[in-house]
């Protein structure tokens, strides 16, 4: 039972906090420092990713099947992920990656981060995604989401503070974060899947398959809720959340 209520937990912060821009690593970190998960495993966090994976591809099914009759959005998508590949590499091979994974990282880093989405969201709307998403504001937005490799900036938080910042409004900022999310799980998913390979420890059981079923629950209902609220709403309730997230963690670390 104990199994269970682990992956649901672990799929709660996967599923809601991959695609908010609060920072899901942030919420790994601080919740691993209470609680040692006796399931957390390599082929537990690939289910996870890949749950939240099939879900974006699932919501945005026919979105995807118009982009590969229209290539050149697929472009795009791939300028603005070619260049945090090489850096995440730099990153996982030298083992700085996980220097980073610790509280007084990702408190400084959602306060700065969180304070950098409220200024993006005052940015005036000046861009619709489908007649200024350009190569180059690929790149940009690429560019910028180099910076969600480092725990508490949110891949997702930096990626719509960059499309926010080009002018884009806060619905097309998140669309193309989510489109931009689709080769960092595959990325993601296939690295893990490299290391199981190189480890023969590979063992598909029931938690497996829950932690995909429970990722793509809490993942696909994250997407559906987020995009509607931003029709209606602003950014500042998350900025709100991350200022008290930091605060929290920051007092925890220095009181």
């Amino acid at each position: 039972m104990l199994s269970s209520v682990e992956i649901l937990i672990l799929s709660v912060i996967q599923g809601v906090f991959e695609f908010l821009p609060v920072s899901s690593a942030a919420h790994f970190v601080l919740v691993s420092k209470y609680y040692a998960f006796t399931n957390q495993s390599l082929l537990i966090d690939i289910s996870l990713h890949l749950g939240s994976l099939i879900a974006i591809i699932f919501y945005f099914r026919n979105d995807l099947f118009n982009f590969i009759k229209n290539k050149s959005f697929l472009i795009k998508i791939l300028i603005g992920t070619i260049p945090i590949i090489p850096v995440g590499y730099i990153l996982y091979q030298t083992g700085l990656v996980n220097q980073l994974r610790n509280l007084e990282v990702v408190g400084w880093m959602s306060l700065i981060f969180g304070i950098l989405l409220y200024v993006s969201d005052r940015t005036k709307i000046t861009k619709k995604i489908d007649t200024a998403f350009t190569n180059k504001s690929a790149l940009f937005i690429g560019l910028f989401q180099i910076l969600a490799l480092i725990p508490g900036v949110s891949r997702s938080g930096i990626t719509i503070t960059s499309g926010r910042l080009l002018g884009f409004n806060r619905f097309d900022s998140a669309k193309i974060s989510f489109f931009l999310s689709i080769p960092a799980l595959t990325a993601a998913s296939l690295l893990g899947i490299y290391n199981i390979y190189k480890e023969g420890s590979a063992e598909l059981n029931f938690l497996v398959i829950i932690a995909v079923i429970f990722s793509f629950i809490f993942s696909y209902i994250t997407i559906v809720t987020f995009l509607n609220f931003i029709k209606k709403f602003s950014l500042k309730v998350f900025v709100i959340y991350r200022i008290a997230l930091s605060i929290f963690i920051l007092a925890i670390i220095y009181l």
